[in-house]
């Protein structure tokens, strides 16, 4: 990897020029002078690569989610309602991160799909009653690291990050992610976008 190759060059440079050292018997003077300057290259790789390795630390590593994969949409829906609402969901899980969506719409789950959780409903908790009062998306980067995730078990146990998106008045749309730190700015206006084309045909049907 790029990030490791100038530690990589420093540390063969250094011992290449301490391996030449060793075996010439005549120093001259204007070798002794390039081996100080090769030396000094080297300790500046070095610096630069462990420096490297703090301003770009390692991604974090994807995991496999708990949980069956299957797609569930309530059945009183309206067939429009249904054929945009697979269609949001898969737009979502084909082009972001999102392993798991959840959408919770006038007091019911609608929809489920992705790899699914153990409990089959949708039950509000403070973070999803905080999104609809204030209509604005929470995004949770890192779930493990939250009190209130345990109001999500309706995604795998072990969803790493969680957008909750507000669908109107009534309801939202959770995201779950199987890398934490993973939805970009850009990915997050996509779910807006997505959110509120789905609040206006709702709001027809309610």
């Amino acid at each position: 990897m790029v990030r490791y190759l100038p530690l990589v060059v420093g540390f063969i440079g250094g011992i290449g020029i301490l391996a030449n050292r060793l075996v010439t018997l005549n120093l001259t003077p204007s070798q002794a002078r390039a081996d100080a300057l090769g030396i000094l290259l080297s300790a500046v790789l070095i610096l630069i690569g462990l420096l490297w390795q703090q301003f770009q630390p390692k991604p974090p590593e994807a995991v496999d989610l708990i949980g069956e994969t299957g797609l569930a949409i309530a059945d009183d829906l309206p067939e429009a309602v249904k054929t945009e609402l697979a269609w949001a969901s898969h737009i979502l899980l084909t082009n972001t991160v999102t392993k798991a969506i959840a959408i919770y719409y006038d007091r019911q789950t609608i929809l489920r799909r992705g790899i699914l959780g153990k409990n089959p409903e949708v039950h509000l908790g403070a973070i999803g009653d905080r999104v609809i009062k204030t209509q604005k998306p929470v995004y949770l980067v890192k779930l493990e690291l939250y009190p209130g995730r345990l109001e999500f078990d309706y995604l795998p146990e072990n969803t790493q990050g969680v957008i909750v998106q507000p669908l109107g008045a009534k309801g939202i749309m959770v995201l779950g992610a199987n890398i934490p730190r993973s939805y970009t700015k850009q990915d997050e206006n996509w779910v807006a976008a997505i959110a509120d084309k789905l609040t206006h045909s709702l709001e027809k049907v309610a």
